[in-house]
C-alpha cells in the first residue's frame, strides 16, 4: 500500500531558477525550520554549458542570517562537494540534507570556471512536522 506524503511536508523555493555565468557565491532564500524536524534541498540543473557549481549550505539563529556559518559536513547527509553539478550535468538532479540545529538555513550555489554558465534552481523539501497535516 502507497503512503500519503501531501500532508507532512512544505515545500519552498530555496533557489530561485537563474543562470549563473560568473564565478561567484550565489545565495538562495532562507528558510525558517521552525515547526519541522527535517530539510531536505533538492537542486535541479537545466543547460549547463562550463563551470562547477556547488552547494554551499549555511545556518544562523538570526533570521536574515547575519549569523549564517557554513555547515558542518557532520550536519548534512552528504558532502556539499558529492552533489556539485558539472557542465556534463544538464537536467539533472541533486539532493543534499541538513542534520543539524540551527533554525534558518540557506543553500547557496557556488559556481567556478564559468564564462557561459548554466541555470539551477532548487526546493526545500521540510518534513517530520511537529504538527500535522500541514498546510498546502
Amino acid at each position: 500500500m502507497k503512503k500519503e506524503l501531501f500532508s507532512t511536508v512544505s515545500a519552498s523555493v530555496a533557489f530561485n531558477n537563474q543562470a549563473i555565468s560568473t564565478d561567484t557565491t550565489t545565495n538562495g532564500n532562507i528558510i525558517d525550520t521552525r515547526g519541522y524536524e527535517s530539510i531536505l534541498f533538492v537542486m535541479q540543473s537545466a543547460t549547463l554549458t562550463d563551470g562547477t557549481y556547488t552547494p554551499l549550505i549555511q545556518e544562523g539563529d538570526d533570521s536574515g542570517l547575519s549569523d549564517a556559518a557554513a555547515v558542518a559536513d557532520a550536519d548534512l547527509t552528504d558532502t556539499e562537494a558529492d552533489q556539485a553539478f558539472a557542465a556534463t550535468d544538464d537536467n539533472a538532479t541533486k539532493k543534499i540534507a541538513y542534520v543539524g540545529s540551527k533554525r534558518y538555513v540557506r543553500l547557496n550555489i557556488v559556481s567556478a570556471s564559468t564564462s557561459s554558465g548554466g541555470t539551477l534552481g532548487a526546493v526545500a523539501i521540510l518534513g517530520h512536522p511537529l504538527a500535522a497535516p500541514t498546510t498546502a
